[in-house]
């Protein structure tokens, strides 16, 4: 079985598993960006459980800038939500911590590469029920 990752490809018709190259692609990523952005998502069933997330992250992590705890919807972000930022160093121990601690919760992970809407559309990942942006704001 060969895994196939977006923004990688493989020769056509090749029966044995051959080196991923890279496509021409203005979101392909070449090196992994230096900051990221987690949004955890909640609503007003779910706000006591985001709120706690927040404050378990602020205690773990309190290196990292943890924003505002939005009970509406901001920018993109189709429900409420709150913005966890950090940098590479903390991504394999941030994301990691979040995906054994966030319970029913959806977090949002983009990385800030400097364009918003490969940013949030191209080389995003979800932890839990993927959420439609509205990436119009962006030029979608």
């Amino acid at each position: 079985m060969i895994l196939r990752l977006p923004g990688l490809t493989s020769p056509p018709d090749s029966r044995q598993p051959t080196p991923m190259v890279p496509q021409e692609s203005s979101s392909f990523m070449t090196d992994p960006a230096s900051a990221y952005h987690a949004h955890i998502y909640f609503d007003q069933d779910s706000r006591e459980a985001a709120l706690t997330l927040r404050e378990q992250v602020a205690a773990a992590f309190p290196d990292l800038e943890i924003g505002r705890f939005h009970e509406r919807e901001v920018g993109p972000h189709p429900k409420w939500s709150c913005q966890i930022a950090f940098p590479l160093e903390a991504f394999g121990t941030l994301i990691p911590w979040l995906m054994a601690n966030r319970g029913s919760l959806t977090i949002f992970l983009h990385p800030l590469t400097g364009d918003d809407l490969a940013d949030h559309r191209d080389l995003a990942c979800w932890l839990g029920r993927e959420e439609t942006l509205k990436l119009e704001m962006f030029g979608a």
